[in-house]
């Protein structure tokens, strides 16, 4: 849409081969989402610099081993600064052998101060049958789908 101001983002969908997904719960003043970590770019970052910046800020990873962009989300919304009408996700995959514990560099305050509340592992089971929002809104699909036919030969727009 022209004239808006939307922000550039990236986002990191961390899968097992077993297909358990690491989500991260956002806190908004009008709703909880459970979303895949990452965030904006700063000024003068690329995707993948922005990418490995917030794995370490929210999950303490430094040696991610980034694969392709699979998925891109735009949404339009206010966000609550003021600075931007909406957000474009940049999504790649980040295939792993097993799951981690995440030990964020950031502290529990600072991400709180950035509505993140939570970092916790899904198996695909769950995601499907939770009734709780996603960003994206068809995450159980979209993973169904990765899990079953690999990553995408050009990322899917996965609507809000």
């Amino acid at each position: 849409m022209p004239g808006l101001r939307i922000r550039q983002a990236v986002r990191a969908l961390y899968v097992t081969p077993s297909a358990d997904v690491l989500l991260v719960r956002f806190e908004f003043p009008t709703r909880t989402v459970w979303a895949l970590p990452g965030g904006g770019l700063e000024p003068d970052e690329d995707l993948l610099t922005a990418l490995r910046r917030e794995l370490h800020e929210e999950l303490g990873v430094t040696d991610a081993d980034i694969g392709p962009q699979v998925w891109t989300r735009e949404h339009i919304i206010p966000h609550a600064d003021g600075r931007w009408d909406g957000q474009r996700d940049h999504v790649f995959v980040v295939p792993i052998a097993e799951r981690f514990e995440p030990r964020p560099a950031l502290s529990w305050e600072q991400l709180r101060a950035e509505r993140v509340h939570e970092i916790r592992w899904w198996t695909l089971a769950e995601v499907e049958a939770a009734q709780i929002h996603f960003a994206p809104g068809r995450m159980a699909e979209l993973l169904r789908s990765l899990i079953a036919d690999g990553p995408p030969p050009t990322p899917i727009d996965t609507g809000v």
